[in-house]
């Protein structure tokens, strides 16, 4: 691989990420908050691979001058351990070396990253996967009337925690996806992340009541509904999980950011 060569694979590395930042692709591999690191990331590999193609520009220039003035290349010769001979051209300003050939892998991830654009995280995973479900330090005020908007998160950690303290005859609506047991028992689901996919938990909610005749996994939907005291346990880890007891459910759309920040915020 040689310098052109890295900086090709600079470049596109560099426009790759700034396209993922300034879409919602981003999204699929880290939280919303390091948007502005991938940018600057991004910016950065385009700079270096510019400054690459410059530096050889500027160089290959230098030694043309020198070879016009007769400071050009001479020939020496090298022994190798083995008693072969080989020519080596080199200037006055040094030798040009190639990188290994293994250096070319770099393409990889070049490729995946381009041609590969991986869905969020689901129900195959959710339920592989033990509840993340974690004790706050505290929860923010709700309103006094109305129903409450929660996210999976909200909704578990104060009908576990707070035992439901702010929630008892409210009506509660909280978005996520579908995830079914090796029983058929259906939850409701948000993958929790603290930095990026690679380390996505989920969160989940065991659905009682009303459900609709027919649950498919990975399905988004909006659940209206109200907090139960009732209680199982996770079988993957034996953490709580809080039931809601189901009044309607609502199918929506895939949200623009599929996971849940609001766990370690």
């Amino acid at each position: 691989m040689n310098r052109q060569a890295q900086a090709a694979i600079l470049f596109l590395t560099g426009v790759a990420l700034l396209h993922a930042g300034f879409t919602n692709l981003y999204l699929r591999y880290v939280k919303a908050g390091l948007q502005p690191l991938l940018l600057a990331s991004g910016a950065v590999l385009v700079v270096a691979a510019l400054a690459t193609v410059w530096y050889e520009w500027r160089g290959r220039g230098s030694h043309a001058e020198d070879a016009h003035d007769g400071h050009g290349q001479h020939a020496a010769v090298v022994h190798d351990d083995q008693g072969r001979q080989a020519e080596d051209l080199h200037d006055d300003h040094g030798h040009a070396h190639r990188e290994p050939r293994i250096s070319w892998l770099l393409v990889l991830p070049l490729l995946a990253l381009i041609l590969v654009a991986p869905p969020a995280l689901g129900s195959y995973s959710a339920m592989r996967t033990g509840t993340a479900l974690q004790q706050p330090y505290g929860y923010d005020k709700l309103p006094a009337t109305g129903p409450l908007d929660l996210n999976v998160v909200d909704y578990a950690t104060r009908a576990v925690y707070d035992h439901g303290r702010n929630l008892k005859g409210r009506e509660i609506k909280v978005t996520g996806f579908v995830a079914l047991d090796r029983s058929g028992a259906p939850y409701l689901v948000r993958m929790a992340l603290n930095c990026c996919a690679a380390d996505a938990q989920p969160v989940k909610i065991a659905l009682t009541g009303k459900l609709p005749p027919v649950l498919q996994p990975d399905k988004w939907l909006e659940i209206t509904g109200s907090y139960t005291a009732r209680q199982t346990r996770d079988p993957v880890n034996e953490g709580p999980v809080p039931y809601l007891k189901v009044t309607s459910a609502t199918p929506v759309a895939t949200p623009k950011d599929p996971y849940d920040e609001s766990w370690n915020n």
